[in-house]
């Protein structure tokens, strides 16, 4: 199974930027599907992002234009930059591989809190 470690998460104002890390404990390149989702409070976790092995990305219309998945293969990572953030992208973000296949893996989330 599949490792994932995020980091990056904290408090910041809004408007204000972050920038989160998902590092997995394989080659990306071999995961078809690395996704973003959050959960807030008393919420059902949502899809936010996610980028296919193949380079396309995919967002939230919530998040589109102000949140950019991206990758760095060589250190088998995935990111969120997440810029104006608002008060309702307050949230558990977590990070996943394959999250719609029954082989999927969950990271242990990181906080993101966002205050106005």
């Amino acid at each position: 199974q599949v490792q994932l470690v995020e980091s990056g998460g904290g408090l910041v104002q809004a408007g204000g930027s972050l920038r989160l890390s998902c590092v997995a404990s394989v080659s990306i390149f071999s995961i078809n599907v690395m996704a973003w989702y959050r959960q807030a409070p008393g919420k059902q976790r949502k899809w936010v992002a996610d980028i296919t092995s193949g380079g396309n990305m995919n967002y939230a219309d919530s998040v589109k234009g102000r949140f950019t998945i991206s990758r760095d293969a060589a250190k088998n990572t995935v990111f969120l930059q997440m810029n104006n953030l608002k008060s309702e992208d307050t949230a558990v973000y977590y990070c996943a591989s394959n999250p719609l296949s029954v082989q999927r893996s969950w990271g242990q989330g990181t906080q993101v809190t966002v205050s106005s």
